[in-house]
């Protein structure tokens, strides 16, 4: 009889903090449309990071509109430039990230992509950087859409179609050893997280993507909790609920 899971040993994919992140992807990513740069998800993840961290993780923003995974997908010649698949070196391998964030779908699935060529693409992608540089790398799904109609040539998409993507580069982040982040599930169902022209994220839906991202990194990586560990050996013990206690006529020392 095999243990049950909640008594195996998690397996921890990064025991240290990140250095540096590397963000792969294409109009959402570069920050589409975020009302500042701040607000882009990648931004608001590289704080989230940041903030658990003695030194802050350093970003490199890779994203690039309408953005496709390969230049073999059908979309490629009306897409922007350079495909996924031609940008590895510059755009991901030189910079020598210890954490890499690839998010694509969205753009193959509304550009016509068959699933099983995108899957097979994504594959060639993982396998050309992990030649260069060896980080941990979490596939973000598709992001939710409310608009699938809206630009010519890219009208392939539906909810059913968006589905499928998310469950192939899940089941592809589990055959090629890299974490997964449901983005998707996220926000589908709030509509208002998505911008008003229905297809990018919004402030809102930003914040959810980077979120989620840095709930899967907490989830699964140690090196997120260094810093927090140590504080709890020494900071001061802040909490007073002495006032609410005393409206009931109840009184307590402050906890030790």
């Amino acid at each position: 009889m095999s243990p049950s899971p909640l008594l195996q040993a998690p397996r921890d994919w990064h025991p240290e903090p990140f250095r540096l992140l590397v963000t792969l992807g294409e109009s959402t990513t570069a920050g589409g449309w975020s009302s500042v740069r701040e607000r882009c998800w990648a931004n608001v993840l590289a704080a989230l990071i940041s903030d658990f961290q003695d030194e802050p993780v350093r970003l490199v923003n890779s994203g690039i509109g309408a953005n496709v995974i390969s230049t073999r997908v059908p979309g490629y010649e009306r897409s922007g430039k350079p495909a996924a698949n031609e940008r590895i070196q510059k755009h991901v391998i030189d910079h020598q990230p210890d954490l890499l964030v690839v998010a694509y779908g969205l753009n193959d699935a509304r550009g016509g992509t068959p699933l099983e060529l995108f899957r097979h693409e994504l594959i060639e992608v993982l396998v050309s950087i992990r030649r260069g540089c060896d980080p941990l790398i979490v596939l973000v799904g598709p992001y939710p859409i409310t608009d699938f109609q809206r630009y010519p040539d890219w009208t392939h998409a539906t909810p059913e179609i968006l589905e499928t993507f998310n469950l192939a580069i899940a089941q592809v982040a589990r055959d090629q050893h890299c974490l997964f982040s449901d983005v998707l599930s996220a926000y589908r169902t709030a509509p208002w997280a998505v911008h008003n022209d229905g297809v990018h994220a919004n402030d809102l839906g930003h914040r959810l993507i980077a979120h989620e991202v840095f709930k899967t990194l907490a989830q699964h990586c140690s090196g997120l909790a260094v810093r927090t560990q140590r504080l709890e050996q020494t900071s001061e013990r802040w909490r007073d609920e002495s006032v609410l206690k005393a409206d009931y006529g109840y009184a307590s020392p402050r906890p030790s």
